[in-house]
């Protein structure tokens, strides 16, 4: 139910009056813009390439003028999406409507729009009516909240608007009658409604309280977030990153910031998130591209989706039980007690014991370097001490050669007293004495040229220099490596890791699962420079990272401040990933981590969000059940099939359902690539459409229409999922298995089709 018609009109003058006045200050800026960059232009030709604070300064005005106008004309089409009534305590009630930026009347100084980000517009997610408070700069603010309303706004015009409290609409939110119904706004039903695009958007207009408390929780303390399938953890991650740099804004900027996603193909599905928010130069990467740039490598990786592939087709138990046990151990937080083993073996073996020497001279004995080494510089990494000692060394050097020059001196001093001692002839006593002087001369400048070479070649040939061969060393070198693993790796296994390292290093490649070991001795070795770490790291997927990584992670983020954000029901790397968060606060945290859980799933209908749970009860885990919100729709349909070319005319008869819905996404999720690559060829020769089979290579989906790994469909959405060959043989009691369905049942917005062959899968029934 909407609002009455006269506050619509209301409303829609306002929406008219906000529109004017936001052309007329566009058209403003956009003449002051043209006029600073004109003025630039004279300024720079003035100054002739010398600088000058008016010509910084005019610069700075120019950029700040362009990146608002941009922001306004970005927002011209909606303006705001909200409004809120409050009336702080001994003063005027007051409107403030609610936009995806903060818009200024330059002229007046008031804000015709507030930005979602502020303190008042809380109440807005938060609050409730009547008495209320929120949290500003200069304190608590008091007072009454009497009204929220939402806006549909599309294309300038007010198509509706919603008063929260009296707009509600009623919905059973599952199949059980003895549950309570649920009660859900009929703006958030609109939202949800509409189709899926190829990329993830934001939901500044309908962010819920138990998001925006953690949108806006506290910066410095870890802050896991475990959330159901389509409970928004993604968006509401980025949208937190907003916020924060919003709050922080003198303090932190987009470069302070990383953001970590599970493959390039995520990357870009949320790409536009950030940017719709105002929010520039956020780092956003792989961990693999991370740890690349760290170790300054260009070494092709093994991604942990081929991994995985390799484990779910490969035939041979054996070589699957290798791949996925020296994956776990590579991934443990005991494996990382094994490189700090590893790096105190370096410590001890690896530096060479002998004098630094020039010709039987002595420049530095082997116990000033070792005591150097081992005792005055242990508080530094290895490295560090190589730079530490090679500073104190060369600021020494002069003093040693002139040392070693009156050891010189000396020494032909004695041979000098025996000539002439020896010798009665004068002349051949000054000729030889002369010659002496000469071979002494000579000697002395050659050490002085020949100590600075030495001490050159000495620091050129340390051995803590190149990470990827100290790496490998370990593999090859039996005596450290039993020395580092105390024995515990059974010797088939060592054996399989060493040739795997080998070969990998041999052809170019990297198995990410040596990535974090790998950044780890880097930083044991080297330390971690402060410019390289971040004011705020995201962590999304979370749960198919390692503890070892998250470990890493945590070490370049500067006071804990980590957004980690994944669904242990959705783990599927089995092998390496997390399965319980409790692990991660205890093992890597040590007790300090907040911990949130997340189970309202908004992206599917009731129907889906049922049908997927079917799947989660039967996994090994204590999560509690994702709560479907609001939509109902179509029951995910169980389709039987005998042949392919049954199979083709089915999804032909889906495309055509789809589009009559106004639907545009479909997804046919296979679960191996092997057998993508089969469904690829079967539909280009049987179905009437066009289809895209998407790789692990791909960096962008674009199409409506794609094939897809099970495995590479985490964190995506689709209107509609096919699930192909969800048989008995394909879908088995396994762990993986169901965590494997669980990820693929839980895609789809509005549409379901399982199809199989033979016998269903038990998993579902």
């Amino acid at each position: 139910m909407s609002i009455s018609n006269s506050e619509l009109n209301y409303e829609k003058r306002k929406l008219s009056e906000t529109d004017s006045w936001l052309k007329k200050q566009i058209e403003e800026m956009d003449n002051s813009g043209n006029n600073l960059q004109e003025k630039v232009s004279a300024l720079k030709k003035q100054t002739g390439g010398k600088y000058s604070y008016e010509l910084d300064a005019t610069i700075k005005l120019y950029e700040m003028t362009k990146e608002t106008v941009k922001s306004y004309k970005e927002v011209k089409e909606q303006p705001y999406f909200a409004r809120i009534d409050f009336r702080e305590y001994r003063r005027d009630k007051e409107s403030f409507y609610i936009g995806k930026i903060g818009l200024i009347d330059e002229k007046t100084g008031d804000e015709v729009v507030v930005d979602w980000r502020s303190p008042v517009a809380d109440l807005y997610y938060s609050g409730t009516q009547g008495d209320t408070y929120y949290e500003a700069p200069s304190g608590i603010i008091n007072g009454e909240l009497t009204l929220k309303r939402k806006f549909v706004i599309k294309e300038d015009a007010l198509i509706d608007a919603f008063d929260e409290g009296i707009n509600k609409i009623i919905l059973k939110s599952g199949t059980d009658e003895s549950e309570e119904s649920s009660l859900m706004d009929e703006f958030l039903r609109i939202n949800l409604e509409a189709s899926v695009n190829h990329k993830l958007k934001d939901i500044v207009a309908t962010i819920q309280k138990e998001q925006n408390d953690i949108i806006r929780a506290e910066k410095n303390k870890p802050l896991v977030v475990q959330g159901s399938a389509g409970s928004g953890k993604t968006t509401v991650a980025l949208h937190r990153l907003a916020y924060l740099l919003y709050k922080y804004q003198n303090r932190l900027s987009g470069e302070d910031i990383l953001v970590i996603a599970p493959n390039k193909l995520f990357l870009d599905y949320i790409s536009e998130v950030l940017p719709n928010l105002g929010v520039d130069r956020v780092r956003q990467k792989t961990f693999y591209e991370m740890a690349l740039e760290f170790l300054n490598l260009e070494d092709r990786v093994i991604t942990k989706d081929r991994k995985l592939a390799a484990v779910i087709e490969e035939k041979d138990i054996n070589k699957v039980k290798f791949i996925t046990n020296s994956s776990k151990i590579k991934n443990s937080v005991i494996f990382k007690t094994m490189m700090d083993r590893y790096v105190r073996y370096l410590e001890i073996s690896g530096l060479n014991d002998e004098d630094i020497k020039v010709f039987d001279y002595i420049l530095f004995d082997k116990k000033e370097i070792k005591k150097l080494f081992i005792k005055n510089l242990s508080h530094l990494p290895i490295s560090k001490r190589k730079d530490e000692i090679r500073r104190y060394f060369n600021a020494k050097l002069e003093d040693r050669i002139s040392k070693n020059h009156e050891i010189i001196d000396e020494q032909y001093g004695f041979i000098i007293s025996d000539i002439k001692a020896s010798t009665k002839d004068e002349a051949e006593k000054r000729a030889k004495i002369i010659e002496i002087y000469d071979q002494r001369d000579k000697k002395k400048e050659e050490l002085k040229a020949e100590s600075k070479k030495v001490l050159k070649e000495y620091f050129d040939n340390w051995k803590y220099d190149n990470v990827k061969e100290l790496y490998k060393h370990l593999f090859n070198d039996k005596e450290a490596f039993e020395k580092v693993t105390s024995n515990k790796i059974p010797g088939v296994l060592s054996e399989y890791m060493k040739e795997e390292i080998n070969t990998n290093f041999s052809n170019g490649d990297i198995d990410s699962d040596d990535l974090a070991p790998m950044l780890y001795l880097k930083f044991k070795m080297e330390g971690i420079e402060e410019q390289s770490k971040f004011q705020h790291i995201v962590i999304d997927e979370a749960q198919d990272y390692s503890m070892f990584q998250i470990s890493l992670l945590k070490s370049i983020s500067i006071n804990n401040s980590v957004t980690i954000v994944g669904d242990v029901g959705q783990s599927i790397y089995f092998y390496k990933g997390i399965s319980d968060w409790r692990s991660l606060k205890e093992e890597v945290y040590k007790g300090d981590m907040e911990y949130v859980q997340l189970t309202q799933s908004y992206r599917s209908t009731v129907e889906i969000v049922e049908f997927g749970n079917k799947v989660l009860e039967k996994q090994k885990n204590s999560l509690k059940a994702a709560k479907p919100v609001l939509r109902h729709g179509k029951v995910p349909e169980i389709i039987k099939y005998d042949n392919d070319l049954e199979f083709c005319r089915k999804i032909d008869d889906i495309v055509q359902e789809v589009e009559q819905a106004n639907r545009k996404s479909i997804a046919v999720i296979v679960k191996t690539v092997e057998e993508c690559e089969q469904i690829e060829e079967l539909l280009k020769n049987n179905s009437s459409y066009d289809w895209k089979m998407i790789m692990d290579t791909d960096q962008n989906i674009g199409f409506d229409r794609i094939i897809i790994p099970s495995y590479m469909t985490k964190g995506l959405e689709f209107d509609c999922s096919v699930i192909y060959n969800c048989s008995a043989d394909n879908y088995g009691n396994s762990e993986l298995d169901k965590r494997l369905l669980y990820v693929i049942l839980t895609r789809a917005l509005h549409m379901e089709y399982v199809f199989y062959r033979d016998r269903i899968s038990e998993l579902i029934l």
